[in-house]
C-alpha cells in the first residue's frame, strides 16, 4: 500500500475572524474572544473523524507587535477555549512573515504566507491529509485563493472580514454564515462526494 492510499480529507482553518473575534492584531491572551458557534463547528469536524488544522497569517510578528513566544502563549489559550467546550486542534501552523516589514529573520517573501500553500502542504505531509480532498475555510480573499492553489474547496464565512470580501467578488465554493455552517456543508458534502470512506 503506497502513501497516497492512506491520504484522506482535513480541514485547514484560518484564525482571526473565522474561530475567534477579528480585532487586528491580537497581541495577548485577553484580546482573544471566540466566535459564536465556532467550537461547535469544530466539534462536529472532530466527529467526522476530519483532521482539524489551522493556518493563520500572523505578520504582528514581523511588524514587532508580538514574539513568537507569545503568539504561541495565544494559540495555546485558544486550544484551551475550545478544550473546555469539548473541541479540539490538531494542530496550528502560522506564518510570522511579511515581504516589507521586519528584521532579516521575518522579512521575506516566504512559502508559508498564504495564499502561499507551504502551510497547509507542511500540514498535509505531517497528518497524512491529500490536500485535493480538503477543505479550507476562511474570511479573507487569502483564504479562497490558497484552497485553489491546492485544489481544496474553499468555504468563505462571513464572520470576520467575511462578507466584505463576498463584496469584492470572491467566489468561494461556498457561503457559510460561520464556522458550523461549514462544517455542516463539509458534513453533507463528504456524504455526496464519498469522500467520507477515506476517514
Amino acid at each position: 500500500m503506497g502513501k497516497t492510499d492512506i491520504l484522506g480529507p482535513g480541514v485547514f482553518l484560518d484564525r482571526d475572524g473565522t474561530i475567534n473575534e477579528e480585532r487586528g492584531y491580537i497581541t495577548k491572551v485577553d484580546e482573544l474572544t471566540l466566535l459564536p458557534h465556532s467550537a461547535e463547528g469544530i466539534r462536529l469536524l472532530n466527529r467526522l473523524g476530519l483532521k482539524t488544522v489551522v493556518i493563520t497569517n500572523q505578520s504582528g510578528v514581523a511588524r514587532g507587535l508580538l514574539t513568537e513566544d507569545r503568539l504561541q502563549e495565544i494559540n495555546r489559550y485558544l486550544e484551551g477555549l475550545l478544550r473546555e467546550e469539548g473541541a479540539r486542534l490538531d494542530g496550528i501552523y502560522y506564518c510570522p512573515h511579511h515581504p516589507l516589514y521586519g528584521d532579516e529573520k521575518y522579512r521575506k517573501d516566504c512559502y508559508c504566507r498564504k495564499p502561499n500553500p507551504g502551510m497547509v502542504l507542511r500540514a498535509a505531509a505531517f497528518f497524512l491529509i491529500a490536500p485535493w480532498l480538503s477543505y479550507i475555510i476562511g474570511d479573507k480573499k487569502e483564504d479562497i485563493e490558497l484552497a485553489l492553489r491546492v485544489g481544496a474547496k474553499s468555504i468563505l464565512v462571513l464572520t470576520g472580514m467575511g462578507r466584505k470580501t463576498l463584496e469584492e467578488g470572491t467566489k468561494p465554493s461556498w457561503v457559510a454564515d460561520n464556522l458550523l455552517d461549514a462544517a455542516l456543508w463539509i458534513e453533507n458534502d463528504l456524504k455526496v462526494s464519498g469522500n467520507q470512506e477515506n476517514l
